[in-house]
């Protein structure tokens, strides 16, 4: 782990002053391999300071990047093998259970939370799984996106205040919009029960009773 660290402080350091392309490495790498916990949510907030008409280009570079590497960890969740033994039999287990159930669902909600939620942990179960690659990586640009466009809009809008409110209530705010997510798609699926249920009651109503 310290390797791995001190790799990721060096790397992010040199890729910080490449602006808008060192986002979208530091949001691939971030993704796949190499940990740079809110490194880009912190540096698209930076950037988006400093130009804010470019806000757009860099929320989209950041959800580009990040989802691109959220692929690469789903290949090799995939190919399984010794990959997979980097995560305990039993997070997997977990994770591949509420992925069974809720794919799109467990995607989105995961891609919205900051560290140390267990992004890669999901990202890997759901290759190992083979859910719909479109759903994956549709989940992946609604969390992710939305993410990364309501740290750009903010630090566009109200700049410094912005960033150090992010800095300090990121996970809370993270939190909140999860379980946003999480009490629509209840919400939705009751809804859509109950035309069905009401439909079945009406067909036992109207249907001739057997003599």
């Amino acid at each position: 782990m310290p390797f791995w660290k001190t790799l990721s402080a060096k790397l992010g350091r040199h890729l910080i002053l490449y602006g808008g392309w060192g986002l979208f490495a530091i949001s691939f790498l971030d993704s796949t391999f190499i940990p740079f916990p809110l490194v880009n949510d912190l540096l698209l907030m930076h950037l988006s300071i400093k130009s804010p008409g470019a806000t757009p280009f860099y929320v989209l570079g950041c959800t580009a990047g990040s989802v691109l590497g959220a692929y690469v960890l789903y290949a090799l969740g995939a190919g399984g093998g010794k990959f997979l033994q980097r995560f305990s039999a039993e997070k997997i287990g977990s994770a591949e259970h509420w992925l069974a159930r809720n794919d799109l669902v467990a995607v989105l909600v995961v891609s919205l939370l900051p560290a140390p939620a267990p992004f890669k942990l999901f990202l890997v179960s759901a290759g190992a799984l083979r859910i719909n690659r479109f759903r994956y990586g549709l989940a992946l640009v609604v969390g992710r996106g939305a993410r990364f466009a309501a740290e750009g809009w903010l630090a566009a809008l109200y700049g410094k205040r912005a960033e150090a409110f992010l800095k300090t209530n990121l996970g809370w705010v993270s939190l909140i919009a999860a379980m946003v997510v999480i009490a629509a798609t209840v919400v939705s699926r009751n809804l859509a029960r109950r035309p069905a249920s009401a439909q079945e009651q009406h067909q036992e109503l109207t249907e001739p009773s057997e003599k």
